[in-house]
């Protein structure tokens, strides 16, 4: 599984042990494998990747994977700054026409040349899917391709964030690939791996929740201009890198230290103070904005389509609890009710009340006795393999047990609640009620991008599917408002009706800081990290 040139004795044995205690025996394949030429960098991520369709699922993993082999239209710098990526753009007076042009040399893995129709057909994948992407083609009259090299895009009526949405640095990203792999249906997965990105993806070596492994693409040819978050040359300074999945937290913690990885990206809160003791290491935060963490209900279902019973578990939940078995350090987490997160010009604390002081639970045992609840058991899945995401659902279990709530927890893994969320069946027919997950800052900053406050319920809605006709009649003015302060009481409108329907819950906010070895050089940061170019590694 992993080239055995790599791994000093003292850790090997416990390395392997540990995986086949994480891992069914199928998974685990051992078969011989040429040992890897030039500059390798091995990491430990934040989860397995089994999920490879970027388009289907808004998981992190499945993002980072993207950003390896595919590119973007447009991208974001460390300014906030919106940067031609593959194409230039230009805007007609009225505001009304925006044309693309994609810049030379770019080529699909395969060799053929990326073309308009390819990035046309990519782009109407993406916007049937992703939040920002379907506000965006609410406004969208006609786009398509009007030579090889040209996009055309035309509103219906002036648009301000057209840039925005196609050059926007996290999930879901609008990634391009060949026009055969788009028109995929996106609720289908691609059949094939093809980007034109830095990195190829080794399908031959892919071991689904076990070992991902990448290649220097020779043939791409990257930009000018200095790499910024997403933006500017993704020159690839490495000739291959190996995402190896190591589901226990000391076992990756030991082969960082001693060498055997290179990098680690989320870091266990309470080792921190012996990886900081070590001199060989470098650990810094490299998405400085943090993350949102969050639970979500199922709306189809019971008990949770009912509003009632949903505002009385929501007020048997408190942050603090959460926050303190999920980070337990000052330092990197923070309380906050602000849906459109805390530190924007849209935070407000309209609604958040209890779930800032931990006041509510005995509101919430009246209120589930007077909303009809029948004792119907909450599914909630918790995945135990990745360190962020472990605290949550076992925190609100309690909570909402203590509230009056029967709780059905299924223990599982992180890849396997990124599967079954996507799936409508009940609950009794492998479905579920609740789940937890984790957006960054710039995925949650305002009603547009954030994905969880859609109420678009079954048409096109995110997992859980709430169908609030309000949030979208209000979305649709936020995208219309001229002014800022008109934004931010919009902003504050949407957020007393999400907290009023329970369309999620905010449970706070956090940093997590990675960790690699000094031998790399050239880590970047940004909102949409860790990403691999750019990196150096010295022997």
């Amino acid at each position: 599984m992993f080239p055995i040139s790599r791994w000093k004795h003292r850790t090997l044995a416990a390395a392997l042990t540990a995986l086949a205690l994480s891992f069914a025996p199928q998974e685990l394949s051992f078969a011989p494998q040429a040992m890897a030429a030039g500059k390798t960098i091995t990491a430990v991520m934040h989860s397995d990747l089994r999920v490879i369709d970027p388009i289907m699922t808004t998981a992190y993993i499945t993002r980072d994977h993207g950003y390896m082999i595919y590119d973007t239209l447009l991208a974001t710098d460390s300014n906030f700054k919106i940067q031609p990526q593959m194409a230039d753009w230009k805007v007609s007076d009225d505001k009304l026409t925006y044309t693309f042009t994609l810049r030379d040399g770019l080529k699909w893995h395969d060799g053929a040349p990326v073309t308009a129709e390819d990035c046309v057909a990519s782009l109407q994948r993406w916007g049937k899917v992703d939040g920002m992407g379907q506000k965006l083609m609410d406004f969208v009259a006609s786009l398509e391709a009007t030579d090889a090299k040209t996009i055309t895009l035309k509103l219906k009526e002036p648009y301000g964030l057209v840039l925005e949405s196609i050059g926007k640095p996290s999930s879901r990203v609008p990634f391009m690939m060949p026009k055969r792999l788009a028109e995929t249906p996106p609720d289908k997965p691609i059949p094939e791996q093809i980007g034109s990105g830095p990195f190829k993806f080794v399908q031959a070596e892919f071991q689904p929740g076990v070992k991902a492994v990448y290649e220097k693409n020779k043939d791409y040819v990257p930009r000018k201009e200095p790499a910024s978050w997403t933006a500017g040359g993704k020159v690839v300074k490495v000739d291959r890198v190996e995402w190896v999945t190591m589901a226990d937290a000391q076992t990756a913690v030991n082969a960082l230290q001693s060498g055997d990885i290179d990098f680690m990206e989320n870091l266990p809160f309470d080792m921190l103070p012996v990886l900081e003791a070590n001199p060989d290491l470098k650990i810094d935060v490299l998405n400085k904005f943090g993350f949102q963490t969050l639970g979500r209900m199922n709306f189809l279902y019971p008990p949770f389509d009912n509003p009632k019973v949903r505002r009385a578990a929501f007020l048997a939940m408190n942050q603090k609890d959460v926050l303190d078995a999920l980070v337990g350090n000052a330092k990197y987490q923070k309380i906050c009710g602000a849906f459109f997160v805390c530190g924007t010009p849209l935070e407000t604390d309209v609604g958040a009340e209890t779930l800032v002081k931990g006041n509510g639970m005995a509101e919430a045992k009246k209120a589930l006795a007077a909303s009809g609840y029948d004792g119907t058991p909450v599914v909630i899945m918790g995945p135990g393999d990745v360190t962020t995401l472990k605290a949550q659902p076992i925190v609100v279990a309690q909570q909402l047990r203590d509230a009056g709530f029967k709780v059905d927890f299924q223990a599982t893994d992180w890849q396997t609640v990124v599967t079954r969320r996507a799936s409508q069946k009940s609950p009794k027919e492998g479905g579920w009620n609740m789940f937890f997950t984790n957006w960054v800052a710039a995925d949650v900053a305002d009603p547009i991008v954030n994905a969880s406050i859609s109420g678009r319920g079954k048409n096109g809605g995110w997992f859980g599917w709430a169908e609030d006709p309000k949030i979208e009649e209000l979305r649709d003015k936020f995208a219309r408002a001229g002014s800022a302060e008109e934004k931010k009481k919009i902003a504050a409108d949407i957020q007393t009706e999400a907290y009023d329907q329970v369309i999620y819950i905010p449970l706070g906010q956090y940093t997590v800081p990675s960790a690699w070895r000094k031998s790399l050089t050239g880590v970047l940061d940004g909102p949409a990290t860790p990403i691999f170019w750019n990196i150096d590694k010295s022997e």
